[in-house]
């Protein structure tokens, strides 16, 4: 038994329940757990925007000076503007206090992402962030996910705001999450959030250390960290157009094309006038012009999300590439799906292969065991592509060690080689 399943079988240590506030942060025992603190206000107040080199600067130096890990988090704009670009940063760091910088003023920040080299990082769901904090020169060498963390170590709810109540104690405004950043000025009640969203990142961070020490799992999620820190930039998705929702309506080659040809255009015109794409056409409308091949601007009309309120130089321009899609050789057509660069999906193994069927039934139960057994997510145990993969085309001689240098080559990390090389090994034998 690992020191993990051991302290998950003491029913009074397992943090999905009551006393998870007590074990981290030491509040008195209390029969009635006590209502969250609601934050307010950063300790030092919210500080002015950094917008210009001169600022910046100072803040290179602050933050430079300062002690310890530092708290990092970024504000997009989704849904309002092209891309995933940041209009916000924030950064809490002991000595150096809050800052919050305006990456349409300061574009570069490679000066403090090299000031902070070396200094572990700590972010939530840092994943999301990274890409475009990558984009303004942020690029950490250590880091600490709290939003991993939280999954490791068996919270059921792992956003921050439910992470900063269940082990801290205080309850942060929710409100401004989903607003449109790119907003100049942006207004203080939003100034206010984004600084309180760095306040306790530290204080979550070191309590959430502790309990990872304490259910014996403080290894594997350092592992999983420096995996995310080492990662390479994620390449540019294949076909992207093959992502519009309500694809799976779509199946001749030519409405294809059409999907292909609407998105593409649809995709230039957002990126020229800096909008979300969706804001220019939906998802919905190029399905519904793909399906229905419409012949003139007229018909084009009479589709959902094509209405009154588009102009006809706007319409013209949809019903163009509409046109050019039908226009196109049949040899041109795009093909239906995407080449497969693993197993097929699982719901056709019982049919193609009824002993790797087999095999992935007995992986997938002995996980979800473990998982349950260690309290964490099987997605975090181990990849579900990992399983299926090795499932799929096993080792000729499947052993402990040949069952590990699989999941090696599948990318998992050595800590869960450990866990779960034995049980794929038992199963692969079934």
């Amino acid at each position: 038994m690992t020191d993990a399943q051991e302290t998950a079988a003491e029913p009074a240590l397992r943090t999905t329940g009551g006393p998870r506030r007590q074990s981290l942060v030491s509040l008195p025992p209390d029969d009635v757990e006590a209502a969250p603190i609601p934050l307010l206000e950063p300790r030092e107040g919210i500080p002015p925007v950094v917008a210009t080199d001169e600022a910046l600067a100072e803040v290179i130096a602050a933050f430079a000076a300062g002690t310890g890990p530092v708290a990092v988090d970024a504000e997009r704009a989704s849904g309002y503007r092209y891309g995933q670009r940041a209009y916000l940063v924030q950064l809490r760091r002991e000595g150096a206090g809050t800052a919050l910088i305006d990456p349409v003023g300061c574009p570069d920040l490679s000066g403090l992402g090299d000031a902070l080299s070396g200094t572990e990082w700590i972010l939530h769901a840092a994943t999301q962030d990274l890409p475009c904090l990558r984009e303004i020169g942020m690029i950490p060498t250590r880091l600490f996910d709290t939003e991993l963390a939280g999954r490791l170590a068996g919270f059921p709810r792992v956003g921050l705001g439910a992470m900063v109540e269940n082990v801290l104690g205080y309850a942060l405004e929710k409100g401004h999450s989903a607003v449109d950043w790119s907003t100049r000025p942006l207004p203080e009640p939003w100034l206010r959030y984004a600084a309180l969203d760095v306040e306790l990142l530290v204080d979550l961070r070191d309590a959430l250390e502790k309990e990872l020490d304490r259910q014996g799992k403080l290894d594997w999620a350092q592992q999983e960290f420096d995996a995310i820190a080492s990662a390479p930039p994620a390449p540019p998705r294949k076909d992207p157009w093959r992502r519009t929702s309500g694809m799976h309506k779509v199946r001749r080659r030519r409405q294809m094309a059409v999907v292909r040809e609407l998105w593409t255009t649809r995709d230039r015109v957002a990126q020229r006038r800096d909008v979300s794409p969706g804001k220019v056409l939906s998802d919905t409308a190029i399905v519904e012009a793909s399906l229905s091949l419409p012949a003139t601007v007229q018909a084009l009309t009479a589709l959902p999300g094509f209405g009154h309120r588009m102009g006809r130089r706007q319409l013209e321009q949809w019903q163009a590439a509409v046109d050019r899609a039908k226009a196109l050789p049949d040899t041109e057509l795009p093909q239906p799906g995407q080449p497969l660069t693993g197993p097929p999906p699982p719901r056709s193994w019982a049919d193609k292969d009824p002993e790797a069927a087999a095999r992935l039934s007995a992986a997938r139960a002995a996980v979800s065991e473990l998982a349950e057994q260690i309290t964490m997510p099987q997605e975090n145990l181990i990849t579900p592509d990992t399983v299926r993969r090795v499932c799929w085309e096993p080792p000729q001689d499947p052993t402990v060690d040949t069952v590990a240098a699989a999941l090696t080559s599948h990318g998992a990390r050595q800590w869960q080689v450990d866990l779960v090389a034995p049980l794929l090994t038992q199963a692969l034998l079934v």
